[in-house]
C-alpha cells in the first residue's frame, strides 16, 4: 500500500501530486555548534538556482539532524521548498522522495531499500574524512551514486539520475545486497520463529 501512503503524505504536507520529490537529509558537523547537541547548520544549497532549475517539475523537502539547531530559512520559496525537519517520521519521508540528497550521514543505508537514486553532496569531503569523522566504508568506490560538490554539480546529477543508474546498476546492486538484503520485511517473523525454537 505504498502508494496510497505516499498520497496520504503528499497531501498532507501540501505537496503537489505531479512533482517528483527530492528529499535533502544531512547530518551535523561535530566542529561546528552552539552547545552540546546543538549544531550550527547552513545551508549550503543554493535554493534560487535549485528552484529556478528544478522547480517546473521537482520539490525539495529539506530535513536536517535533529542535534541541529538551526532552522532553515525557506522564505521566498514557497511550492518549492518545504522544511520539515520537524516531520516525526522519516522513513514517511523516504518514501514520498524520488530523489535522495545527503552527505555522510546514514540515511543512506535505510533510503537503498527502496533502489532509488541517491547524490551525496560532500562538498567537504576532506575535511570530513580527515579532520572530523572519517567514514567505514570508501566513499569514492563504494556508494551506489555520484559525489557532488556544489548546487550545479546536485542539479546535474538530479536531471541524470537514470543515466548513472543505469550506469551503476551493478554497484547498487552490490551495495543492496550488502547493507540491505535482510530488510525484507519479514525480519519479526525470522525472530519469533528462532524463540520458538529456542523455546521448545
Amino acid at each position: 500500500n505504498r502508494e496510497e501512503i505516499s498520497r496520504r503524505i503528499k497531501k498532507k504536507l501540501e505537496i503537489p501530486e505531479d512533482k517528483k520529490v527530492i528529499l535533502y537529509a544531512p547530518t551535523w558537523r561535530d566542529d561546528e555548534y552552539y552547545a552540546s547537541g546543538k549544531y550550527k547548520f547552513t545551508l549550503p544549497l543554493d535554493l534560487a538556482k535549485m528552484s529556478m532549475e528544478l522547480g517546473e517539475e521537482y520539490v525539495l523537502l529539506l530535513r536536517t539532524h535533529y542535534y541541529i539547531a538551526d532552522s532553515i530559512d525557506t522564505s521566498g520559496y514557497e511550492g518549492f521548498a518545504y522544511n520539515v525537519s520537524a516531520y516525526d517520521d522519516i522513513t514517511e519521508l523516504y518514501l514520498i522522495s524520488d530523489i535522495l540528497v545527503t552527505d555522510y550521514s546514514s540515511v543512506f543505508f535505510d533510503y537503498a531499500n527502496l533502489k532509488r537514486p541517491m547524490i551525496f553532496f560532500t562538498y567537504d569531503l576532506e575535511k570530513y574524512r580527515d579532520m572530523i569523522r572519517g567514514f567505514y566504508i570508501d566513499m569514492e568506490k563504494e556508494l551506489p551514486g555520484p559525489l557532488v560538490y556544489d548546487t550545479r554539480g546536485v542539479i546535474d546529477a538530479v536531471r541524470n539520475s537514470e543515466v548513472w543508474m543505469e550506469e551503476r546498476s551493478e554497484q547498487y546492486e552490490e551495495f543492496y545486497e550488502r547493507f540491505c538484503a535482510w530488510e525484507d520485511g519479514n525480519a519479526s517473523e525470522r525472530v519469533v520463529k528462532i524463540l520458538l525454537v529456542k523455546k521448545r
